[in-house]
């Protein structure tokens, strides 16, 4: 299902995918040492919901510290369905510590899905990693306008994780997605959930799932066979997530690829862009 004129498509989904990241960085400027993880989802929630969102595709997370890179009980069972380790907990923030931020909200019927790393402080891992991030940026819609298929371009980003000295931590995710499709959302809103993940939402995911099934394609981009397929054109959230040791960090945002298997990313103005582009050395050397 999509909106009838693409242009307002695409400028919904960019507006939603800015509201989340204003909503990160609102609340990322107010972290302070203490602050459980629980806290800080709170309270980007309650920013979200004063600016007007009422449904998620899910609700809020925040990871602090060894957290950030998925060890332990987070990284397990990745392969199948969803696990409560990735839930807020009681975490508190210390200083020096790194942070993850996610959230995925509704506005109308367009989906955002975005994540942003941090630290408290000055903390020399986190800012590797995110100059490592840009690299991943630049490799994935090559990667595509190159012809390659979903899962080669998804082994390009472990190739590359690897030459970089880090781990694909995005491999602890659910069904251990690089990526995962989003599409306009039929029907009316609906503040129902199901474990954080909101009711229309799923329900649109597993129709992906099924029509998918039905014709070659998956709507969860991994590296395994199943996203062994052209690129099917549509929006995409794509979270690179690299881990080194007990640090971990990431960007999500929506690319947009086009029926000719070429892909552009929806905003070059979100603050890991941003970031990048005030630090020129960097960009001279990626």
């Amino acid at each position: 299902m999509s909106m009838p004129d693409p242009t307002e498509r695409i400028a919904a989904f960019r507006a939603a995918q800015r509201l989340a990241y204003d909503c990160a960085e609102a609340i990322a400027a107010e972290l302070r040492p203490g602050m459980t993880e629980r806290e800080a989802a709170g309270r980007m929630k309650a920013w979200a919901g004063d600016h007007g969102v009422r449904e998620w595709f899910h609700e809020p997370f925040a990871w602090f510290g060894d957290r950030t890179a998925f060890r332990g009980a987070i990284g397990i069972r990745a392969l199948r369905g969803f696990n409560p380790a990735f839930f807020p907990g009681g975490r508190r923030l210390e200083e020096g510590m790194a942070f993850i931020l996610d959230c995925a909200p509704v506005v109308g019927r367009a989906v955002a899905d975005i994540g942003y790393s941090g630290a408290l402080g000055h903390n020399a891992v986190v800012e590797q990693l995110l100059d490592d991030l840009i690299e991943h940026r630049n490799l994935i819609p090559r990667e595509l306008a190159a012809g390659r298929s979903m899962a080669e371009v998804s082994r390009a980003v472990d190739a590359l994780c690897r030459r970089q000295g880090v781990e694909p931590r995005h491999k602890a995710y659910p069904y251990t997605v690089l990526a995962h499709r989003v599409e306009v959302l039929p029907g009316d809103a609906s503040r129902f959930n199901l474990a954080r993940f909101g009711l229309r939402a799923v329900r649109e995911l597993r129709r992906q799932m099924a029509e998918g099934q039905g014709e070659g394609w998956s709507p969860l981009w991994n590296s395994s066979p199943a996203s062994d397929h052209p690129p099917v054109p549509g929006l995409w959230a794509v979270e690179p997530h690299l881990g080194f040791r007990d640090v971990g960090a990431k960007f999500e945002e929506l690319l947009l690829i086009g029926d000719d298997g070429g892909a552009r990313w929806l905003d070059d103005d979100l603050p890991h862009v941003r970031r990048f582009k005030a630090r020129p050395t960097v960009k001279k050397a990626a």
